[in-house]
């Protein structure tokens, strides 16, 4: 008989929201595989990061630590590599282990994959077409979409494994990150329709921080001639903003693809325009991710493993999808900070199951350890979701999620901040600091506090932060937070 302790494939892409999951009850997009995963598994409604952006979340899924604990607090940091991590304790228990695809922590010294027998992974973000790779620590070139590169590699793999030990496999899209290039089968995808706008998508930001007035992330008036596939006018780059003027009269865009210019009458008009240009891309992205999830299903069955896989689909962090008129994420808004996490394990975990309570991309790896027999690291500031996947409530689970983000003013021009999310309310605090961290834009700006009642106002349109029939929440809340903030152990 082989080792009886269950596979883990966990499939990962890079700024899917799970608002475009239709087992989420997505409005603008199927994703039967996907979907199939929540059908014989379960769906978590409450799973959230701890840092909405890319390196700093995978980390802290590889280690089970917050970003100031395992050292990724922004994108300038590279992973330490010889920190304790799920796949090297798995591995050192006789899993067989890999990681495929985006990895996103540097390339090079201590920060290349460790705890992998096999690892091929883009150097950074890597290409949507003919992607370089680095296989352990070889450069390779391939030809073709890198969705179905980082599958067939993938299959590749398990096809080779040695089928009496288990396996740990990381399959890692860099799809849908920004700049939504689809697949030629997608490129005219949802040609024919026109998705629907977010509740919220005219949003004045009115009755919110500053922070919200002036990130530079609006669809209308932050995109780019490469985000929106248009020709690039003399003198301009394909990051060059898109001039508006006050006055659209003669104003025309022109796509790549046709070459014929596009002519609008109105504001609203051009933005609803750039709108469907940004969306229809980004899903047509999706929609390569879910033929691949069906492509893993579909090898586990085939192979007769399905029943002791545990399969796991989740995205490295949210994503606005127009949402506040925005694309982007870093906020601790809703839609950047919950995570799809879609579990299916069909010897413990009951079909069309769903989770309520609040998880987090802490709590990853101590679940993988957990299911693989393994003691769970002490120093690890998650908890095992097992429990919750049985269906079980545990009496001292978390009701309030700590929350950071540390890339001041970077890029998108969004100031650090970091808060307290509890099952009903959310507190923000915008501490205006750069603190000296690599990434980060040393400007200060003002300190600002947000608070959100998500029962009366669940699109987090009104901060009541000075509102008096909220000052008991207040008192309340910043005294978890502080205390949170402590129990997490960051001291800045």
């Amino acid at each position: 008989m082989g080792d009886s302790r269950p596979n883990i494939l966990f499939i990962m892409s890079d700024d899917h929201a799970s608002h475009a999951i239709s087992a989420y009850g997505s409005r603008i997009n199927q994703t039967p595989n996907m979907d199939r995963i929540a059908a014989e598994g379960m769906l978590f409604e409450n799973c959230f990061c701890t840092n909405s952006i890319c390196s700093p979340s995978r980390a802290t899924i590889l280690t089970g630590t917050h970003s100031h604990i395992n050292g990724v607090r922004t994108l300038g940091d590279k992973f330490d590599g010889r920190q304790q991590t799920f796949p090297k304790l798995l591995q050192q228990a006789g899993y067989q282990t890999a990681i495929v695809g985006k990895w996103h922590l540097g390339i090079g010294g201590h920060s290349s994959p460790t705890g992998f027998d096999y690892w091929n992974v883009f150097p950074s973000q890597g290409l949507y077409y003919d992607p370089n790779m680095i296989c352990m620590g070889e450069e390779v070139r391939y030809q073709g979409y890198a969705t179905e590169i980082v599958t067939d590699l993938a299959l590749e793999w398990l096809d080779q494994r040695d089928r009496e030990r288990p396996f740990l496999l990381l399959c890692h899209h860099k799809a849908p990150h920004r700049p939504w290039e689809p697949a030629e089968k997608h490129a005219d995808l949802y040609n024919d329709v026109e998705i629907p706008y977010p509740a919220t998508f005219n949003d004045d930001y009115q009755n919110r921080s500053s922070a919200a007035v002036q990130a530079e992330m609006r669809i209308f008036g932050h995109m780019n001639y490469g985000d929106l596939k248009l020709e690039i006018p003399p003198g301009k780059t394909a990051m060059s903003f898109i001039e508006i003027p006050q006055d659209l009269a003669g104003f025309s865009l022109t796509p790549v693809e046709t070459g014929i210019p596009q002519y609008f009458a109105s504001h609203e008009e051009l933005k609803n325009w750039m709108y469907q240009r940004y969306i229809k891309d980004y899903l047509r992205c999706v929609a390569s991710i879910d033929e691949s999830v069906g492509r893993l299903l579909d090898y586990l069955d085939a192979e007769g493993i399905a029943e002791n896989t545990i399969v796991i689909y989740t995205s490295d962090q949210g994503f606005f999808l127009g949402d506040h008129g925005w694309y982007d994420k870093r906020f601790m808004y809703e839609e950047s900070l919950r995570m799809p996490f879609l579990v299916r394990y069909p010897r413990e975990i009951p079909a069309g199951a769903v989770c309520t309570l609040m998880a987090s991309n802490l709590d990853f790896a101590p679940t993988f350890l957990d299911y693989a027999g393994l003691d769970i690291p002490q120093d690890m500031q998650g908890r095992s979701l097992r429990p919750l996947l049985r269906g079980e409530k545990p009496a001292d689970w978390r009701t309030a999620l700590y929350y950071r983000y540390w890339m001041h003013l970077a890029d998108h021009n969004v100031p650090a901040h970091y808060g307290i999310r509890t099952e009903r309310y959310k507190l923000i605090y915008y501490y205006g600091q750069a603190l000296g961290l690599a990434a980060t834009i040393d400007r200060p700006t003002e300190p600002e506090w947000e608070l959100f009642d998500l029962e009366a106002d669940p699109a987090e349109l009104r901060n009541v932060y000075h509102d008096r029939r909220y000052a008991a929440v207040v008192k309340e809340l910043t005294a978890e937070l502080e205390r949170l903030k402590a129990e997490a152990l960051d001291r800045e």
